[in-house]
């Protein structure tokens, strides 16, 4: 389990997120929500380490995560940043390889566990038939895909993906989407994913957690954060939302996009309600 304990978090001298509680549900598959600039990408930096709070604790497993080692964190977490980039030249089946970094020792040879957890890897995220190709010849799509595979051959326990259907086409875009959920269902792994599109992230997200300014406005099952006050306070997009009857899941139909001013109205309404604020 991974959690942020009243964490600040910035870069330089600016601010970007004050005294933030997260709790990832262990086993789930959690995706973080909200416009753009809101924070998601933020909180992905912090809760893999990439960037330390202010103030505050990120959490794993009850440890604060400054004092593991960086291969003993490696083991634990894996991560794929948004504008990750290959070396020049290097090859697919070389570049997914490196997912195996935190499992080697000085002297120890390439094993049989290695090579399997690589070709595994390649099949599930559908690059296989690439692994000669250099990586900077692929599309964008087709690296996104490799860049995966990296981090599934890493075989962590928890993975922290920065909007991993960046540059994909739908059906791989789906493909991804459904990789993510068999890891969670079938395996047991936690999966923490940062997602612009709201209508995939209800689909397939097990926990949702909604973003603005900074601030985590909601959390919880889809069927719980999602309504149209949530979609308004967040997105400023009037919209409907109902039960899809195949899945029983919210789906949302965007009717227009409302004023900050409007937002704001209507923010102060629903904390009045609810009897609650962050």
């Amino acid at each position: 389990m991974i959690e942020m304990r009243d964490a600040t978090l910035g870069y330089g001298s600016a601010i970007v997120c004050e005294e933030l509680q997260l709790a990832v549900p262990e086993g789930s598959l959690t995706m973080i929500i909200g416009p753009n600039g809101c924070g998601k990408s933020t909180v992905l930096k912090a809760l893999s380490r990439a960037i330390a709070p202010r103030v505050g604790q990120v959490v794993l497993d009850g440890a604060d995560i400054r004092g593991l080692g960086t291969k003993q964190l490696a083991k634990r977490l894996g991560i794929l940043s948004q504008h990750s980039r290959a070396p020049e030249g290097i090859r697919v089946a070389e570049l997914v390889a490196r997912g195996r970094y935190p499992h080697q020792r000085a002297l120890q040879r390439w094993s049989e566990v290695d090579e399997r957890a690589v070709a595994e890897a390649m099949d599930i995220t559908g690059v296989a038939e690439f692994s000669g190709h250099a990586v900077d010849q692929l599309s964008g799509g087709q690296r996104q895909r490799v860049w995966i595979a990296m981090v599934l051959a890493q075989q962590t326990p928890l993975l922290l993906l920065d909007e991993p259907t960046t540059y994909l086409d739908l059906a791989h875009q789906l493909e991804i989407l459904e990789l993510c959920a068999a890891l969670t269902a079938e395996q047991g792994r936690t999966v923490v994913a940062v997602m612009h599109d709201l209508s995939q992230a209800v689909r397939y997200a097990t926990h949702l957690i909604a973003m603005r300014g900074g601030e985590i406005v909601s959390a919880g099952s889809p069927e719980a954060v999602v309504t149209p006050g949530l979609v308004r306070e967040v997105f400023g997009v009037e919209a409907s939302v109902m039960n899809d009857p195949a899945t029983g899941l919210p789906v949302v139909v965007p009717v227009r996009t409302v004023g900050p001013g409007q937002r704001a109205v209507d923010s102060a309404a629903t904390i009045r309600l609810s009897g609650g604020g962050r």
